[in-house]
């Protein structure tokens, strides 16, 4: 199987059918599959500071995440997702070396889901504060430090 290939854009720079595929990925598994109802379509997406990230194999995304830029210009990371059918290929590892690589060595932040705070601790991320639930699952807000 080939590797996929590494994408990074800005809003302005993604095509509709693109764009189309990112949202269905993260639709599909944040909305359908993990049951949570929720605005999917936050408004992030678009502004100007905010990059995206996949692996796009023939074409479709099989991985994506995302960086935003939250109040006082801390990198947030957000979105991470791999396609069922992708998983346990290391595709959610590689999005993460590449976000870190885009942030370069300043602090980053992001919600993660508390079944993956070790994957998240792999790549340096500490705990930041007490679990909480949002959406029925539970999350532990983390932080990497320069």
């Amino acid at each position: 199987m080939p590797s996929p290939e590494l994408r990074v854009a800005a809003f302005a720079d993604l095509d509709a059918r693109t764009f189309h595929d990112l949202l269905r990925l993260r639709v599909d598994t944040f909305v359908v599959e993990q049951e949570c109802a929720y605005p999917e379509l936050d408004g992030r997406d678009v502004e100007p500071g905010t990059r995206h990230l996949w692996l796009a194999l023939d074409g479709a995304p099989v991985a994506y995440l995302r960086i935003l830029a939250d109040p006082g210009g801390v990198p947030r990371i957000g979105r991470v997702v791999v396609a069922p059918a992708a998983r346990g290929g290391g595709h959610a590892g590689r999005l993460m070396a590449a976000a870190l690589a885009e942030i370069g060595d300043r602090p980053c932040v992001l919600d993660a889901q508390s079944h993956l705070v070790g994957f998240y601790a792999r790549h340096g991320f500490t705990a930041s504060g007490p679990e909480y639930v949002e959406d029925g699952i539970p999350h532990i807000p983390m932080r990497r430090h320069s």
